[in-house]
């Protein structure tokens, strides 16, 4: 997180864009999973949004849930994680997707699969709208990505900074 906040910068993906991109998920993901019913977990609070429109651009059934882990700049170098609000249903059985609104190092969710992966499920997979171009953690795959961005600061589209500007209806670079 840039020290004093920042304010809005350039614009890299309009809301046109967005829309775009999240119906072409929710197709992909809904072909993916047809005569499934899936579970999304969403890592809060940055994913809320994407979430929301993912969830209706599914064509299947859907059921939902949230975690909540330490925010963003606070991971460890070892990418363990404090859960703050754990799942309120197992996943025992269950085709879960976990759905980030940005994926940058790849650390915490790296450290969610593992945990999710000891509770059974009948699949696993990760959904990111936005991912940094980085090196992450070889256990990280991302199955489904809206766009890929340059490695820098982010807001808008769920997206913080200090709890500012998750209400913009693009992402823009934080300046």
């Amino acid at each position: 997180m840039p020290p004093g906040g920042g304010s809005v910068g350039e614009v890299l993906l309009d809301e046109a864009t967005i829309r775009a991109e999240v119906a072409r998920l929710g197709a992909s993901i809904s072909a993916d999973y047809a005569g499934k019913s899936l579970h999304l977990i969403g890592v809060l609070k940055g994913s809320a949004v994407f979430l929301a429109d993912l969830l209706r651009a599914l064509t299947g059934p859907a059921t939902v849930d949230f975690i909540s882990i330490v925010p963003y700049g606070q991971v460890t170098a070892s990418g363990v994680v404090r859960i703050r609000k754990d799942l309120d249903e197992p996943l025992e059985g269950k085709d879960v997707l976990v759905v980030e609104g940005i994926c940058a190092s790849g650390l915490s969710l790296s450290y969610l699969l593992r945990n999710f992966q000891t509770r059974r499920p009948a699949s696993l997979k990760a959904c990111a709208f936005v991912a940094k171009r980085r090196e992450r953690p070889a256990d990280v795959i991302l199955h489904y990505v809206g766009r890929e961005i340059p490695d820098v600061f982010v807001v808008g589209y769920g997206l913080d900074a200090q709890e500012q500007y998750r209400n913009l209806p693009y992402i823009a670079r934080l300046a």
